[in-house]
């Protein structure tokens, strides 16, 4: 089987919006990539673990900090104690949300919802690039001094 048929079975069965959480799977959120494929994610309970990302996954779909996952316990694991069966994407959140089957402790700080009108007006949230410089607004008493400064400094 090629990579391309690979690939798109891969995509086939995380698009499929009919799948059941079984027994022994939870529902955890993203909370940071750890590299070599190890997520760190944070359960229903709270617990906060590594889960790994199983190799049909890898270098096919990519998640990042704030997704959901469905995982799988591994009892054995020490320092990995998961196994991300299946990447929730929005539709699959809603169809959960409906039945009833999504924990409350994500329900309230959801990411993948749709910001409110209130929410998106604010840009407080945004990300802030540090590697450039912010532009400053200045009012136009301080612009007009600063080109008399300009005038002065050229005038010499």
């Amino acid at each position: 089987m090629s990579e391309a048929t690979k690939r798109k079975h891969v995509f086939q069965e995380l698009q499929d919006p009919d799948f059941e959480i079984a027994p022994g799977q939870e529902i955890a959120k993203v909370l940071a990539s750890k590299g070599n494929n190890l997520h760190e994610v944070s359960s229903e309970s709270g617990k906060t673990f590594l889960a790994s990302m199983p190799t049909k996954y890898r270098r096919n779909v990519w998640i990042k900090r704030g997704d959901f996952v469905v995982i799988e316990r591994i009892e054995e694991g020490v320092k990995v104690q998961g196994e991300i069966v299946r990447i929730l994407y929005k539709d699959h959140v809603e169809q959960l949300k409906k039945d009833g089957a999504w924990p409350e402790v994500f329900s309230e700080n959801t990411k993948l919802e749709e910001p409110s009108e209130a929410q998106s007006d604010s840009d407080s949230d945004l990300f802030v690039n540090t590697n450039r410089r912010q532009p400053v607004c200045k009012s136009s008493e301080s612009s007009s001094d600063e080109e008399e400064e300009s005038k002065l400094l050229i005038s010499f």
